[in-house]
């Protein structure tokens, strides 16, 4: 039998090489590929889209290599598909980043900007990036949460944040308000967070990523 491929989509806007090392952790009997490459990316068992910077370069690189109809068909194949902090946002309706941007709209979402001088219960100030270990309270169970509790701590580094919405907020977190921090539908799941950079929780939700097999 051959060993299952998991491919993180490149399109230049990634943490690419973090991604693939926790996956290499995680998955050993696994191959682990970054490639723009449409054709492996297809044949893969497993299809992460992570990214990080600004939406308006992460989309436009998207749209201009062709990497919007990859995701659609890879979301359409019914694989397991995992969206990573920008890769989450990216699967939204829209962003209010750089004046307005049009996503991909997986999930019918907005990506909005925390207030700055914003002050927590304590009366401290809520600094803008949102930067650092915060806690991730589920809604619902999922299969990439086995052996997470709820309350568990993610590292978080971002400015914007998905807003909290039934259909699909799967873990909510809290900074200045609510939003959501997991999102699911079918056999996609995305975070917020980085779970290549938030040691056991977030281990653990990749390795329960590379065994899932797109149900819930």
């Amino acid at each position: 039998m051959s060993r299952p491929l998991l491919t993180v989509i490149d399109y230049g806007m990634g943490n690419l090489h973090s991604v693939a090392k926790a996956l290499e952790h995680v998955a050993p009997n696994s191959r682990i590929e970054v490639t723009s490459d449409k054709a492996r990316i297809a044949e893969a068992d497993h299809i992460l889209l992570p990214g990080v910077g600004a939406i308006r370069d992460c989309m436009a690189e998207i749209r201009r290599q062709g990497v919007d109809q990859v995701v659609a068909d890879a979301i359409a194949s019914g694989k397991p598909f995992l969206g990573i902090c920008v890769g989450m946002q990216a699967l939204m309706s829209r962003s209010h980043e750089n004046g307005g941007v049009d996503c991909l709209g997986h999930f019918d979402g907005e990506v909005c900007r925390f207030r700055s001088g914003s002050v927590d219960a304590h009366g401290l100030p809520l600094k803008v990036p949102h930067m650092g270990w915060n806690n991730v309270y589920y809604r619902s169970e999922h299969p990439l949460l086995h052996q997470l509790q709820s309350g568990d701590r993610f590292y978080f580094v971002h400015s914007y944040y998905v807003e909290d919405h039934a259909d699909y907020t799967v873990g909510a977190c809290e900074y200045d308000v609510t939003f959501a921090a997991m999102a699911a539908r079918d056999n996609v799941f995305a975070t917020q967070f980085h779970p290549e950079k938030s040691h056991t929780a977030g281990l653990t939700l990749l390795k329960n990523f590379v065994q899932w097999d797109g149900r819930v």
